[in-house]
């Protein structure tokens, strides 16, 4: 499923959806990566720390709806969370609403280069996702699955590795830049609630729904006969 066209509640919710890494580093420390596509346990602290709701304990990422919906997909499918649970926005913090706060790009890659990081986001992500997170056609290699494993070319997966280790550092580097422009508390909270609504939702009366289409249908077809009948097409 293509991120762009689903959005990522869709995109999260789809089957084929799997978590491969994580990275990320506690109160600036050297990065760490969880490598589940490799056999990795996923770590107790770091879900504990995922399961506080607290303003204090403030998880930090750019464009941090992407990562607290992922990541509720996969605390459900560990047992951390009920079906259709998500992690509670309350505490998570997107240094992405903060570049468009100050007027920088929207892009990890672009708020990096405007910046002047020491460490940009590595160009080799691209190819580095198509090969592994993307289908591809059953080989020898892949042992004929339809996604490639790390196991189908252990070198491209080191730099896999590396790249999810550089994003969290461009991220981090971002935060660190931006130190002395702070963000209002009150933005935060607009946030927070806007998070909330988009992990609600809008009800919908599908029944009201199938009903219009059906009478729009039925209205197109009399109305096209009636044109046809004046017409005489």
């Amino acid at each position: 499923m293509e991120l762009a066209k689903s959005g990522v509640y869709r995109y999260a919710e789809s089957p084929d959806f799997r978590v491969l890494l994580i990275g990320y580093s506690v109160n600036g420390g050297p990065v760490e990566v969880v490598d589940l596509a490799s056999g990795d346990p996923l770590p107790t602290g770091l879900v504990n720390m995922l399961l506080i709701y607290n303003r204090d304990l403030q998880k930090w990422a750019f464009n941090a709806s992407f990562e607290r919906v992922c990541l509720s997909r996969l605390l459900r499918d560990y047992g951390y969370l009920k079906e259709g649970e998500y992690l509670s926005p309350v505490g998570w913090r997107c240094s992405m609403v903060w570049s468009a706060y100050l007027g920088l790009p929207m892009s990890l890659a672009g708020a990096g280069a405007v910046l002047g990081l020491d460490r940009q986001k590595l160009e080799t992500g691209k190819s580095l996702i198509r090969y592994f997170c993307r289908p591809c056609k059953p080989s020898l290699l892949n042992g004929l699955q339809t996604r490639n494993p790390p196991s189908a070319d252990p070198e491209k997966w080191k730099q896999f590795v590396a790249y999810n280790i550089r994003d969290v550092e461009t991220e981090m580097g971002i935060q660190q830049r931006l130190t002395n422009y702070p963000v209002p508390d009150e933005v935060w909270k607009e946030y927070e609630m806007d998070q909330r609504i988009n992990d609600r939702g809008v009800r919908v009366d599908t029944a009201f729904v199938e009903s219009a289409l059906a009478l729009d249908e039925r209205s197109r077809l009399d109305l096209t006969a009636e044109l046809s009948r004046l017409t005489k097409i």
